[in-house]
C-alpha cells in the first residue's frame, strides 16, 4: 500500500479528530479544525456555516449520533495547500458517503468544505463507479 503525502495524512488525521464524540462537543477543538471560510452541506440537505455547525453541535441539547465509524478514507493532494478526502460514514445503521476538502493555512490544515451524502447499506457497491467512471 503506498502511504499517503504528509498533506493527505494531516488531512485525514484532522477528518478523524472531526468524528471524535469529544472534539465534536467542544467549540475550541471544533474552531481549531475548521477553516474560517468553512461551509457544509449536511446529510439532510441543510447548508451550515462555520458558527452554525459549531452552535448545534456544542449546545447542551445537541443530539449525539453516538460513534461515527469511518471506512474506505482516501485521499488526492489537488495542489500545495489543497487535499481532496473521500469516505463513508456509518452510525446506528445511517450510511454516508463523505467528501471534504482540506486547506493549508498559516495555523495548518483546516477543513474548508465538506459535504455528506446518505446512502442504503446494500448500495454498498463502489463509491466511484457511476456514469462518470464507466465512459
Amino acid at each position: 500500500m503506498i502511504e499517503p503525502s504528509p498533506a493527505v495524512a494531516a488531512a485525514i488525521e484532522g477528518e478523524l479528530r472531526l468524528l471524535d464524540p469529544v472534539v465534536r462537543a467542544s467549540a475550541e477543538l471544533l474552531a481549531s479544525l475548521l477553516h474560517p471560510e468553512f461551509r457544509e452541506i449536511g446529510t439532510s440537505g441543510r447548508l451550515w456555516t462555520r458558527e452554525a455547525i459549531i452552535a448545534s453541535l456544542t449546545a447542551d441539547d445537541a443530539p449525539r449520533p453516538g460513534p461515527l465509524t469511518a471506512s474506505r478514507m482516501r485521499g488526492a493532494q489537488l495542489c500545495a495547500d489543497l487535499v481532496h478526502l473521500t469516505f463513508d460514514t456509518e452510525s446506528k445503521g445511517i450510511h454516508s458517503h463523505r467528501s471534504s476538502l482540506w486547506r493549508l493555512t498559516p495555523q495548518g490544515w483546516r477543513l474548508y468544505f465538506h459535504q455528506g451524502t446518505p446512502f442504503d447499506d446494500d448500495a454498498f457497491g463502489d463509491p466511484f463507479a457511476g456514469p462518470l467512471a464507466e465512459a
